[in-house]
């Protein structure tokens, strides 16, 4: 697995100098929370009463509990305009009380909050939002001001000037704000950020945009599923956010977005409309033991091991010693999957505990595993030497 990045160092002002550390403690594990983009896009329900009912749902649903922690804003938060000062100035129609007082009431729910931007000259809606190419430093401060925990940086409008420079000021810049602040480099794989970015972001775009259907998960998941040797604690593969709930895919091929991303340790941003999902969405989102192999503090990308036919096998090393093992179907029809104690790395044994992570339920066995698999399915398991 590498372990350093080329040297992009750069000043502030985005010429040489000493480079600014960036903290990866911020991101031990892969960022959990929501973003409102998938859902709203930049229509018009994009607004306050939506981020406050979504922290407030956080809450009573037991999403914070779950690990759901970070509350993030998309495009269109603020005016086509800066003001007098060169400062984001907050649509005062969809947020009339301010950023601040948002974030505030975000932070009092023991939550964290998140905005985006553009490392370029506007932002990707065609409305055509400022962006912060240029305004690098005092973006960060504004943002830091708001007291954000996240940024989300996109790569719209760039003028064709170098990802690594853009990007890396303004990772100098927010270190240079004092506040600790997640940095999500939405570049979208086109400069393979995962050969530089690692010390830059915490975390970088692997893919495209994703779209609520079965194409588009299946395309993010292959181009993603590639890449497991550059992630890790810290430094993490993004295929982008999740469309559980939004209603493009079935409830089978949700269950794969979900079991996929985590597997392979990608972050786990909810981009439903939470006032509206239903209980089946929210069983898929809430299931703890899923997310628990996302968040294995051991944090390695989960990678197959085997593919044939549309036919994978999965395997991700958790920090106890098992192996979480996902089996998946990616054909149009039914299909057998196996594989073994031993295929998955797992030593020998007299017997291994095999925990269906789907079903809750517990087996043990003599170390194969098994299943007919769903068209477009995904069996979970963690797999375990008994004693």
């Amino acid at each position: 697995m590498p372990d350093s990045a080329p040297s992009v160092s750069s000043s502030p002002a985005g010429g040489t100098g000493p480079s600014r550390t960036l903290d990866l403690s911020l991101a031990p594990t892969p960022p959990m929370g929501w973003n409102n983009w998938n859902t709203t896009n930049d229509g018009p329900e994009f607004d306050e009463e939506m981020v406050l009912a979504t922290a407030d749902f956080f809450v009573s649903s037991g999403l914070k509990d779950a690990g759901y922690e970070y509350v993030n804003l998309d495009d269109c938060w603020a005016l086509p305009e800066r003001d007098e000062h060169g400062d984001l100035v907050p649509d005062p129609v969809r947020f009339p009380h301010g950023i601040k007082a948002l974030a505030d009431y975000v932070h009092s729910k023991g939550l964290k909050f998140g905005i985006y931007t553009s490392a370029g000259s506007h932002t990707c809606s065609p409305i055509g939002f400022p962006g912060a190419l240029d305004h690098e430093e005092q973006d960060a401060l504004l943002f830091a001001s708001y007291e954000v925990d996240y940024l989300k940086y996109d790569n719209c409008h760039n003028e064709g000037r170098d990802a690594v420079q853009r990007y890396t000021r303004m990772r100098d810049a927010l270190v240079a704000t004092g506040r600790p602040i997640v940095y999500s480099i939405c570049e979208w794989g086109q400069n393979d950020p995962w050969t530089w970015a690692k010390g830059v972001g915490h975390l970088w775009r692997t893919t495209g945009d994703i779209s609520d259907n079965w194409a588009s998960l299946l395309k993010l998941t292959k181009q993603n599923m590639v890449l497991a040797e550059y992630a890790g604690p810290g430094h993490w593969n993004d295929p982008d956010m999740l469309e559980v709930g939004n209603g493009g895919m079935t409830d089978t091929e949700y269950r794969t977005h979900f079991g996929l991303w985590a597997i392979m340790a990608a972050p786990l941003l909810i981009g439903s409309d939470l006032r509206r999902v239903t209980p089946e969405t929210m069983e898929i989102l809430v299931n703890t033991e899923v997310i628990a192999v996302d968040q294995d503090p051991l944090g390695v990308q989960g990678a197959p091991i085997r593919s044939e036919g549309g036919l994978h096998v999965f395997v991700k090393p958790l920090a106890d010693g098992s192996r979480a093992v996902a089996l998946f179907n990616e054909t149009d029809e039914a299909a057998d999957i196996s594989t073994s104690a031993a295929e998955v790395g797992l030593p020998e044994a007299a017997s291994y505990e095999v925990r269906d992570l789907w079903a809750h339920t517990t087996e043990k066995g003599g170390g194969s595993l098994a299943q007919n698999v769903p068209a477009h399915g995904t069996a979970l398991y963690r797999v375990v030497a008994a004693g």
